[in-house]
């Protein structure tokens, strides 16, 4: 399915979902679709990087098994039912190039949004929980994540807005939700046919670039500047977001 440069394309941005995921918390993984999604059909690109994306979540699960906020991960999970439900009825009716216009605004959006954080620019003050609100961040997050893998977003505003939520709490509750979110996609994704037998074999040869990059997420934790991480990340998202959008409109 993929050859030569595209491929070596998709083992490193597999690796950097690793490494986002197993290190630095797992909002910049959806880059890896972002990127693939320049060299090959977007669908395609989606549904390969699925059960990778699986595999990592399975990886870093057991460190932060049972450490989530439970009321939080409830409603979350709640919203993305139909938040997933509402991403597969606009997947199945649009075209590539949409899909590509999507992915390319959702991997703009993210810096600006990290950036506004960063800026005190947005900076919600802390309240508590609210399951109205944690309902509609899961419709978002579901939503996101189906059309693009990128449902991060929606759930840490609603998550980092509340009062009482640790550092560990809040990425165990990331881990879990989009984990279950993630097998609801894969259910859906194969229903409507968008998974292959060669994609599924492609994945499997790239699992080992998943767990590399897991391994050094968790190794490199402490080692690698998590500003630089990030830094290098965002220059590559608005790159990345600015040619799929190019690309679907032209």
């Amino acid at each position: 399915m993929l050859e030569g440069w595209v491929w070596v394309i998709a083992a490193i941005a597999v690796l950097l979902a690793g490494i986002s995921k197993g290190g630095f918390g797992s909002g910049v993984a959806f880059a890896s679709s972002a990127i693939l999604a320049i060299v090959i059909e977007p669908a395609i690109a989606l549904a390969l990087m699925l059960p990778l994306l699986m595999l990592i979540d399975v990886a870093s699960l057991k460190p932060y098994w049972g450490k989530w906020h439970a009321p939080s991960v409830k409603v979350l999970i709640l919203g993305g039912i139909p938040g997933t439900a509402l991403g597969a009825a606009l997947f199945t009716v649009v075209s590539a190039d949409f899909i590509r216009v999507l992915i390319g605004a959702v991997a703009l959006g993210f810096p600006i949004f990290q950036l506004a954080r960063a800026r005190g620019w947005l900076s919600p003050k802390p309240r508590a929980f609210n399951a109205r609100s944690g309902f509609l961040a899961g419709i978002a997050a579901g939503f996101t994540s189906f059309i693009s893998h990128a449902g991060g977003p929606p759930m840490a505003v609603f998550m980092l807005s509340q009062e009482g939520i640790g550092k560990t709490s809040y990425q165990a509750s990331t881990v879990i939700v989009f984990w279950i979110i993630n097998m609801m996609k894969f259910v859906v994704y194969a229903l409507i046919g968008i998974f292959s037998w060669q994609i599924l074999g492609t994945a499997t040869l790239l699992a080992p670039f998943a767990l590399l990059g897991t391994y050094i997420g968790v190794r490199a934790h402490h080692l690698i500047p998590e500003r630089l991480f990030f830094g290098l990340t965002y220059v590559m998202l608005v790159l990345t977001g600015l040619k799929l959008i190019w690309d679907g409109l032209v």
